[in-house]
């Protein structure tokens, strides 16, 4: 088997470090996006070392004579423009979005109100404590999503119907992760959107038989369904896209991330976040969509890859 042509540019990075691991809630499904990304680094034959990143993590990237660091920490730490604030200060490039869109992006409120500022729709939602009027804010939402505010994976997610069940599963919710935020349940159909710099990778429509996309949904329930393209009008699908897109310029995200947003049943559109660094397993969504380009997980490596390579030059 001949070796694979890379981009010149690529080569400019150096020796590649993967950060995975971390100690958020997401750390199992980290781990395995962060193997795929370096298995594919092998494949490539780049110089690369796999890193599970703990509080010695600034001294393992020293100790690896690390030129460039590929960011595959979901959820807090990872996703939130920690990691990136110490890749910065220890002068490291790395992958994906700098600090205040990592930090933007991982916060679901911050996120929805720079999207209403620039008039994009998200959902009606409120920020919830120990002290919250359930009452009130049932009769404010209706039905409604209960989720940790930079909690991912769906971990702590619930869907809730009245007052008591709304005070239950903000309990629930932070025992993942706290602040917690409450937002109307928009009941349609769900889609996520790559996003490479300027390219859109194709959508996703995700199906589940599940109440909602939940974690089992995500990663445990073979029943759910992943439709790519999915069955939209074209200039619906190129609504779709072009929300994606402005959501993630809003936020002055760059690289990789996903947009993950609901159609509900009069056809409208709404955002519901955008993740700075998105699963990378061999069954995530990201390798999926390219793989309806044409473009295997290697050649998708090798885009991102050639993606921050070229803005590093430039």
């Amino acid at each position: 088997m001949s070796k694979r042509k890379l981009p010149d540019t690529i080569a400019g990075l150096g020796r590649i470090a993967v950060l995975m691991g971390g100690d958020s809630p997401e750390r199992e499904i980290s781990l395995l996006s962060g193997n795929a990304a370096w298995n594919s680094l092998r494949r490539l034959e780049l110089p690369s070392i796999a890193i599970d990143a703990g509080r010695d993590v600034a001294g393992r990237l020293a100790d690896a004579q690390a030129d460039f660091v590929i960011v595959m920490l979901h959820g807090r730490g990872g996703e939130d423009g920690s990691i990136q604030g110490l890749l910065e200060v220890l002068g490291l490039p790395y992958s994906g979005s700098g600090v205040l869109a990592s930090a933007l992006a991982m916060d679901k409120i911050k996120s929805k109100l720079i999207w209403r500022q620039l008039g994009y729709a998200t959902a009606e939602f409120m920020c919830l404590d120990a002290d919250t009027d359930w009452d009130a804010a049932i009769a404010q939402l209706g039905p409604a999503v209960v989720k940790p505010v930079a909690g991912g994976s769906s971990l702590g997610v619930g869907i809730v119907h009245s007052a008591i069940e709304l005070e239950r599963q903000f309990s629930a919710a932070a025992a993942f992760d706290s602040p917690v935020m409450a937002e109307t349940y928009i009941q349609g159909r769900e889609f996520s959107v790559g996003v490479l710099q300027d390219e859109l990778l194709p959508a996703v429509e995700l199906r589940t038989r599940r109440r909602f996309f939940d974690y089992q949904a995500k990663y445990e329930d073979r029943e759910t369904e992943y439709i790519c393209p999915p069955e939209l009008a074209e200039d619906k699908h190129e609504e779709l896209l072009t929300l994606a897109h402005d959501a993630y310029r809003g936020l002055g995200c760059r690289g990789l991330a996903r947009v993950d947003l609901m159609q509900d049943r009069a056809g409208t559109f709404f955002l519901l976040e955008v993740n700075t660094v998105p699963g990378m397993t061999g069954h995530s969504i990201i390798p999926m969509a390219a793989s309806r380009l044409g473009r295997s997980y290697d050649d998708l490596m090798t885009q991102i890859l050639n993606s921050e390579a070229e803005a590093l030059q430039s």
